[in-house]
């Protein structure tokens, strides 16, 4: 007989497959709540041998059970509320020892947040708990989806590096064979190299960045949305960015309705915004809010996710002194560099990138970097190199931010911080 999950229970006789969720006592009977990868369905065991079994069973132990669908109207968190499996036999797969973390904590305490990380995957078997990775999953494909859309081509760059891809940023050095080289801080120069060739490029990407900061927002290995556009302006990057959360919006909206109603969110599609930083600062000052010369404060971001709910905040004409050396300078020290700002948080940066060498060499110098050791990449741009822009878009803040969690954490399988390496 073959696997039916529990989201295609109908009918007929079924074999079953997953984990005991809960055990319920009613007179006579026993019930056995099984879940699976799908969700979770209500099963009754009536004769004495069936009780006897599912009186012996440990919370959490895989099972397989073959039964009959019969209608019923069920009442419980989670569980398919038309249907119940009449057990005809069961069977244990594998035996759960003591559970460390509750996974059904109904009449439990919750697990303290550490507690879970420390097994996460226990952790992960909670319904809430899944379907924030069900709805990431849908981001990523999404995400791939409306680039394909878009023209955009799939590419990998390296996670090794030889120099500093943004310059302050803090670096984990590791032992090339004999060379220093550092884990990457983002994919920014290859991207642009390879834009300036095959025009649209995108990429999902993993980011390492040796900051010593512990905060909700903030991660020390985190996954990053990028692309780079050839023959673009930071307006036509921008747009792109607006219509990629859409584009990821609507496909959530669509298949993942179940996981939305399990966490009791309605998802909006964002509006856009466009605003100068002296605007977004001269907004702020009226509201009270102290803001800084060269970047949004946090505070300043949350406003701004006050008064433009629901809406993606588009900051340009930034300070040049406050964006990368390869942001494109403009007049009046200002730059075509953008931050975008959603639900008060910051989820991208981008903006046009500097494709002429004499202003890559003068601006490295400035913020006190050696042009030699950026060579190749500078020599990128001496053969033809057009005009062109991107952004990263943060996976893991975006995920916070859409599913309103309250610690970024929540949106990784197996954060790393600094004081998490395990497991």
């Amino acid at each position: 007989m073959e696997r039916t999950l529990v989201k295609d229970l109908k009918s007929g006789k079924v074999l079953l497959q997953g984990w005991v969720y809960e055990i319920r006592n009613l007179a006579k009977l026993k019930f056995v709540l099984l879940r699976d990868r799908t969700g979770i369905v209500q099963c009754i065991a009536k004769d004495s041998e069936l009780i006897s079994k599912v009186s012996g069973l440990s919370l959490e132990s895989a099972v397989e059970i073959v039964g009959k669908v019969k209608s019923a109207k069920v009442k419980a968190e989670f569980v398919r509320d038309d249907i119940e499996i009449e057990i005809e036999s069961l069977k244990v797969v594998s035996d759960a020892e003591k559970l460390p973390i509750h996974v059904n904590e109904k009449n439990e305490k919750p697990a303290s947040f550490q507690s879970r990380l420390d097994y996460r995957f226990l952790d992960i078997r909670k319904p809430k708990i899944h379907a924030i990775f069900k709805i990431q999953a849908t981001m990523m494909s999404a995400f791939r989806e409306f680039m394909e859309k878009q023209g955009g081509l799939e590419v990998i760059f390296p996670s090794i590096i030889g120099s500093s891809s943004e310059g302050g940023t803090e670096l984990y050095k590791l032992k090339y064979f004999d060379k220093d080289a550092y884990l990457s801080q983002s994919c920014q120069l290859y991207k642009q190299m390879i834009a300036c060739s095959l025009e649209k490029v995108f990429a999902v990407f993993t980011t390492w960045r040796a900051e010593k900061h512990n905060t909700p927002r903030h991660l020390n290995e985190a996954r990053q949305f990028d692309y780079e556009q050839g023959f673009a302006d930071e307006f036509v990057v921008m747009d792109i960015l607006a219509k990629t959360v859409q584009y990821i919006i609507k496909k959530i909206n669509e298949k993942n309705k179940t996981e939305l109603e399990i966490l009791g969110i309605k998802l909006k599609t964002p509006k856009t915004k466009y605003m100068t930083f002296a605007e977004a600062n001269a907004l702020l000052k009226k509201n009270k809010i102290a803001t800084e010369t060269k970047d949004l404060t946090t505070e300043g971001e949350k406003k701004l996710g006050e008064l433009f709910p629901d809406t993606i905040v588009f900051v340009h004409d930034w300070p040049i002194s406050g964006k990368p050396f390869y942001i494109m300078p403009k007049e009046n020290k200002l730059s075509h560099g953008f931050d975008a700002v959603y639900q008060g948080m910051e989820i991208a940066s981008g903006g046009q990138r500097v494709h002429i060498p004499a202003i890559l060499e003068k601006q490295l110098k400035e913020r006190g970097l050696n042009p030699k050791d950026f060579k190749t990449y500078i020599d990128s741009f001496r053969f033809g190199a057009p005009p062109h822009a991107g952004w990263g878009l943060g996976l893991e803040r975006l995920t916070m931010l859409i599913l309103g969690l309250e610690n970024i954490r929540e949106a990784v399988l197996f954060p790393r911080d600094r004081t998490r390496l395990t497991p």
